[in-house]
């Protein structure tokens, strides 16, 4: 059984773990949908998909940085089972034949999904320098957000079909 996240027993070394967990997770989902993108020969959705994973590991690498200057080697008391999905798409986004526009918005989605947990999470934080790093944490996803809105707006109009619509249902052989 996971353990569970006590919010109000995080230091600022805990919430740093927690955001770099959570960086990993995200990337490592982009990964994977880039990785089945390239599979069903959707070009536009892996390149969008591998640049979200470029940006959750940059964002990871400059939070583990952070982290070694403060606390060095110092143990970790935050683990993986006590997160899922924070700021990682949902499995369920991935399509066969996805459209940029479609991973765009999947991306968005999970971005705006981080914000709500950073914002539900910072009454219940009660370390300061832990509250004003996810203060940091949450303002950021606002600026993900934007970024994703900013490359949206550069797409042309949405295709009036959607994804499910160009795949062809499995049949049997006889």
């Amino acid at each position: 059984m996971a353990a569970k996240l006590d919010f109000t027993k995080l230091d600022l070394r805990d919430a740093l773990d927690l955001a770099i967990l959570i960086e990993e997770e995200a990337r490592e989902r982009y990964e994977e949908f880039a990785d089945q993108m390239e599979l069903h020969h959707t070009p536009a959705a892996a390149r969008f998909f591998r640049f979200m994973a470029g940006n959750e590991e940059k964002h990871r690498t400059q939070l583990a940085a952070r982290r070694r200057t403060l606390f060095g080697d110092a143990s970790v008391a935050v683990r993986r089972t006590m997160l899922f999905d924070v700021e990682a798409p949902d499995y369920d986004e991935a399509r066969v034949f996805m459209s940029a526009r479609a991973a765009l918005e999947a991306a968005l989605r999970a971005e705006e999904k981080a914000h709500a947990f950073f914002d539900a999470a910072l009454p219940r934080v009660a370390d300061a320098d832990a509250r004003a790093l996810f203060t940091e944490l949450r303002a950021e996803e606002v600026a993900h957000q934007t970024l994703v809105r900013n490359e949206l707006a550069k797409l042309p109009p949405p295709d009036p079909f959607a994804d499910e619509d160009l795949g062809d249902e499995p049949v049997g052989h006889d």
